[in-house]
């Protein structure tokens, strides 16, 4: 969320980053001067009158002291409490017509970010590695999954529905292989702390990440209960340190989990109906970082390349994107997406999103630090990327290392976590 005092001073320039984020100004910011002039003029006669009650009390109790009549002055500060708490209503009623206006404005995109209108404006910032080379024709991961029979998807309609994945042996293995070797690699060499946060959240945690109220209808709710399933571990994970100061001094704070996520995927229909790439529930490490202003964007490059050095240890291509301002998410202020190579549909697939938020998040979930020997406290910066997501990772090491015979290699840093297996055959049975 953005502040209040910001986006009144600074009308111009937020009309002009909704513009470039390919959004119409007026319809999320219609009336907010009017609505703003009426909070402040409501505040400000409240707070005159208040004065005045508060000049009319002092006179009543020295008119009560000397034996004077303080009648008609009793009568007039009770006429002026009765305004008072209108005046207050009113101020209160404005006031939320302002937060909720605020809550709809998406953050305002960092000056680094390219101007564009959509994914082929998103520009390429590097590349590593190179695509594998095949002497056959390389299939897509749910032909080689199904026919080394660890991906089904019959069963998983039969007891589930449509998108949603049943893995079998070491099929099994490997997305379980997977997430262990990042969490080692994340916490044993760059420095993040593991945490293994609820599957569930309530609607506060929710607001404070950004995804209500705007993405209600991407997510699964409990019917009897305030609680809904995680979209991401983004959003418990940054919850954890919601309405808390944090120790200036011990910034940044850098998390790590692997959770299951859940998404109801709302508006995608007929999008990659084929294999695991769009699903209800998939696993997922991320990386989350608290930090100082200043040092946010030096730390958002480095949680890009945390993210990166993930397939860059299973020896995966990959491209890292800076998305324009209309690709963004709404609550980012700049975004890179990691996009790792599929030779069995020709194409690059996000595999990672690594974002910062600046102070938006912070704001909504007022999560807040004081640097030593202050007496005011700051927002934080928060800060969130894929470190991978799980089952996309998987299919990239199908699709990459798939032998003409339909096995796989396994990567060399993933042997260890696969009790020493160097290839997935054809399951039997």
């Amino acid at each position: 969320m953005l502040d209040l005092a910001f986006v009144r001073d600074n009308l111009p320039l937020i009309t002009e980053k909704l513009r470039q984020r390919g959004l119409d100004a007026d319809a999320l910011l219609g009336g907010f001067l009017e609505i703003d002039a009426k909070r402040r003029q409501a505040i400000t006669a409240m707070e005159s009158l208040k004065a005045e009650r508060n000049r009319a009390s002092e006179e009543i109790a020295k008119l009560k002291k000397s034996g004077g009549d303080a009648i008609e002055l009793i009568a007039k500060t009770k006429s002026q409490r009765e305004e008072i708490e209108t005046l207050e209503k009113s101020a209160d009623e404005f006031d939320a017509q302002l937060q909720q206006m605020l809550a709809g404005i998406p953050n305002i995109p960092h000056e680094s970010v390219p101007a564009g209108k959509g994914p082929d404006d998103n520009v390429e910032v590097r590349r590593w590695g190179t695509p594998p080379k095949f002497d056959f024709t390389p299939k897509p991961h749910w032909e080689i999954g199904e026919a080394l029979g660890i991906l089904d998807f019959e069963r998983a309609a039969k007891i589930s529905g449509a998108r949603f994945a049943v893995y079998w042996d070491l099929g099994a293995k490997l997305e379980r292989a997977l997430a262990n070797f990042m969490l080692d690699h994340h916490t044993r060499e760059n420095g993040y702390t593991e945490a293994l946060p609820p599957y569930l959240v309530n609607s506060d945690s929710l607001y404070g990440t950004g995804q209500l109220p705007k993405f209600k209808s991407d997510l699964f709710k409990t019917e009897e209960h305030d609680l809904w399933l995680i979209p991401t571990a983004e959003v418990p994970v940054t919850n954890l340190y919601r309405d808390e100061t944090l120790d200036g001094a011990k910034l940044p704070i850098s998390l790590t989990a692997y959770t299951p996520c859940f998404r109801s995927e709302a508006g995608s229909y007929g999008k990659d109906v084929r294999g695991i790439i769009r699903q209800h529930q998939f696993q997922k490490v991320e990386l989350v970082k608290f930090t100082k202003p200043e040092e946010s964007y030096a730390e958002h490059e480095k949680l890009t390349a945390h993210a990166e050095s993930i397939l860059q240890k299973l020896g995966l291509h990959y491209r890292t994107m800076v998305l324009c301002t209309a690709d963004m998410g709404p609550s980012s202020a700049k975004t890179y997406d990691i996009e790792v190579w599929l030779p069995g549909q020709q194409l690059y697939r996000e595999i990672s999103s690594c974002s910062n938020f600046e102070a938006y998040q912070a704001r909504r979930a007022n999560i807040r630090y004081r640097r030593e020997g202050a007496k005011k406290t700051e927002l934080v910066h928060t800060l969130n990327g894929s470190g991978l997501a799980v089952g996309r990772t998987w299919l990239a090491i199908m699709e990459n290392y798939q032998q003409a015979d339909g096995s796989v290699v396994v990567p060399e840093a993933l042997r260890p976590y696969m009790g020493g297996v160097e290839k997935i055959t054809k399951r039997a049975g």
